[in-house]
């Protein structure tokens, strides 16, 4: 990816996306965190197959947890775990439909008589650009249900186990930058803002059981789900923050995991904003941009 020094205009350069890290460099990256941060701890990490999921689940395994990756593609699960496990680390993969509470409900009854769960990581949605005007009745219920159903049904269904059982559970969900200027993604915008308002209430319903839950909301972020945007609209994507690149799934995973530590134990209802500034400053148009803005 580029670097700029201050000072740089950088205007029409743009951001050299690689979509992603490589198995070695995310088992190599460097880390501030003590090897042992997260030992003993449990994981559960949907669209753990892939991008930011994947990056969380490199992480946590390196710091101690046994991490579930959940989603619908075996074979990519399968080529996670197995990519995991060969290093050494404790990983496992179920097959789940996030969509479907009675699904949820027998993964979650295995994890928690198998050994229960600390940590609940929704990072499973997925979205398109598209201007909304152009939305169809099933592209909208299909991000509403990726991005907003999918996650509250994990995250009642944790919850009650949590309850239910005693234990304490952490929560962190993976949303968008939704009070910046990005247009041409109003689907999942809508659904993200309802993830943060839903964890923003039940971490204060929850907090007697002693379950937290909050929100990181990446911004422009060098995924493999940048490749849904068209080349115009990423040659223009530096331009959406002050800082003028991308983030790397690696931050967002160090995000993650002081979040899923005891660093943060005090921490709920809140949403960590990894943007580069985007939502002070910018413009994102994830769909070629209507030529009347540019009178």
């Amino acid at each position: 990816m580029e670097k700029r020094s201050a000072g740089d205009s950088g205007d029409t350069e743009g951001i050299e996306f690689r979509f992603g890290m490589s198995d070695s460099e995310l088992a190599e990256a460097r880390t501030i965190y003590a090897s042992d941060l997260l030992r003993d701890k449990r994981a559960l990490i949907s669209g753990g197959g892939s991008g930011i999921g994947y990056a969380i689940a490199w992480l946590y395994a390196r710091l101690g947890a046994t991490v579930i990756l959940c989603g619908r593609s075996e074979d990519k699960l399968r080529l996670a775990v197995d990519a995991l496990t060969a290093r050494g680390l404790a990983a496992r993969y179920q097959l789940l439909d996030i969509r479907e509470p009675g699904q949820i409900a027998g993964v979650m009854d295995g994890i928690f008589a198998e050994g229960g769960l600390d940590i609940l990581v929704n990072n499973a949605g997925g979205q398109y650009p598209q201007l909304a005007i152009d939305f169809s009745e099933n592209g909208w219920k299909s991000v509403i249900n990726n991005n907003l159903n999918g996650t509250w049904f994990m995250m009642q269904a944790a919850a009650k186990r949590w309850r239910d059982s005693g234990s304490t559970g952490n929560i962190i969900n993976m949303v968008v930058v939704v009070n910046d200027s990005m247009h041409g993604v109003a689907h999942t915008c809508a659904a993200r803002s309802a993830v943060i308002t839903l964890s923003e209430k039940t971490s204060v319903e929850w907090a007697p059981w002693q379950i937290r839950v909050n929100c990181i909301a990446p911004g422009v972020t060098d995924s493999a789900g940048m490749k849904v945007y068209s080349e115009e609209a990423r040659k223009a994507f530096h331009l959406a923050n002050p800082m003028q690149r991308a983030a790397s799934i690696w931050d967002i995973a160090q995000a993650s995991a002081y979040l899923g530590s005891d660093a943060a134990s005090f921490i709920t209802g809140e949403v960590l904003h990894l943007d580069g500034g985007s939502r002070h400053w910018g413009e994102l148009w994830t769909c070629p941009k209507p030529g009347y803005f540019d009178r």
